[in-house]
């Protein structure tokens, strides 16, 4: 079996690669962007990739993984990686867990990820009417994640928040010492988010990045006695390309509450300092960013040999990063705690696929399937409608 041919077609929010063969077997995967520009990224690829025998995953990987990095090289990397995988588990007619070393768990705990509500406000009360409609969710999530400080729109929101300006536009920019007001004001959320959730739904905060060292402490100790399960991206993570280890540790040493980041971290290699420094309690590495699902696991097992836990992140509109996300997630050791559970956007993508279980989440958890692949097969002629102009051919 050889590759013929590597095509990419933005459908819906996220460019889908699609990786050809002369065996009539094709492997497909996404990443997580909505702008056409990807295209180019992933067609750099093209020519290293023909001729090649794409069950030898690894050996075509050693080919193209030094091209990249950070977004957007290493998420045409990851993608690459993960229609690999699709077509060796198709021609062994085997799910891509049976590849990895096969399954540890029949199901894969999620929690809320592309599961969200607007905010009315952000006020205490406004937190706890949140969380609550989540926990009413159909998809019965034990683990909730919410997004506060520099992670919202609390920044521009809340007077007198931190010492700076709000920048305008996305919020992820901003960066500050907070003032003593805006340090109550986020504790005073999470404790309303906690009161209402008990102690039968796990509470994980998606932070920053934008904390100053000293801010991150103090919140971290403020937050000690609510049992949270990570506090995520506080000083880097979220668009910064470096890992800053050495402040991760003296952050994660001044406190009981598991510090969290690593969803944009490209390859084993950018995780090394986190892990061997033990500088975090948890971390995140997404399968469309880290350099696909085999890169995911090895990260995951070398984290469990330092004591550090793995709750992989999502891109919120893939289910192809969905399938991706069940497989590998079924081979990992026991430090996994759950993966951030993506949607199908927009909705009329779950009638252009097969494979997908419904309901697809029940309790919290995902079944893990066993069809060939990562056992997601598009329908080919409902999928053509929704196809761009320029990008007509993608299925041909």
């Amino acid at each position: 079996m050889k590759i013929v041919d590597l095509k990419c077609a933005v459908i819906g929010q996220n460019p889908v690669v699609r990786v050809v063969t002369d065996a009539g077997i094709d492997g497909y995967a996404e990443i997580e962007s909505t702008k056409s520009m990807l295209k180019p990224v992933v067609l750099f690829y093209r020519e290293h990739l023909l001729g090649e025998d794409p069950t030898n995953v690894e050996r075509v990987m050693l080919k193209i993984r030094r091209w990249a990095s950070f977004k957007p090289w290493g998420s045409a990397v990851s993608a690459i990686e993960m229609a690999l995988w699709d077509i060796a588990g198709k021609a062994a007619g085997v799910p891509v867990y049976k590849l990895l070393g096969g399954k540890v768990r029949d199901r894969v705990r999620v929690y809320n990820g592309g599961v969200r509500f607007p905010l009315g406000g952000y006020s205490p009360a406004d937190y706890a009417a949140n969380v609550a409609k989540m926990r009413a969710a159909p998809e019965g999530f034990t683990i909730i994640k919410q997004a506060v400080g520099f992670h919202s729109p609390m920044v521009r929101e809340v007077p007198g928040f931190f010492y700076g300006e709000p920048r305008p536009g996305n919020w992820w920019p901003n960066r500050g010492p907070l003032t003593e007001r805006g340090l109550k004001h986020v504790v005073a959320c999470v404790q309303a988010m906690k009161d209402e959730l008990g102690d039968g739904v796990g509470l994980a905060l998606d932070c920053g990045p934008g904390w100053t060292v000293p801010d991150a402490i103090r919140l971290a100790r403020a937050l000690e006695p609510l049992g949270l399960l990570w506090l995520e991206d506080l000083l880097t993570g979220d668009y910064v390309p470096y890992v800053d280890a050495d402040l991760y540790r003296e952050l994660t040493r001044s406190t009981s509450t598991p510090i969290h980041t690593g969803e944009q971290i490209y390859l084993r290699q950018n995780f090394k300092d986190l892990l061997q420094k033990q500088a975090v309690r948890v971390i995140g590495p997404d399968p469309c960013d880290v350099g696909g699902i085999a890169e995911l696991k090895w990260v995951a097992e070398l984290a469990d040999l330092y004591g550090v836990q793995i709750a992989p992140h999502g891109i919120f509109d893939g289910l192809l990063s969905l399938a991706a996300l069940v497989q590998v997630c079924a081979t990992l050791p026991d430090n996994y705690i759950a993966f951030e559970y993506p949607l199908g956007r927009p909705e009329w993508w779950y009638e252009i696929v097969d494979g997908l279980p419904d309901p697809l989440v029940r309790d919290g958890f995902i079944e893990v399937w066993d069809r060939p692949g990562l056992g997601v097969e598009f329908k080919i002629e409902a999928a053509r409608r929704y196809l761009p102009d320029d990008d007509r051919d993608f299925f041909d």
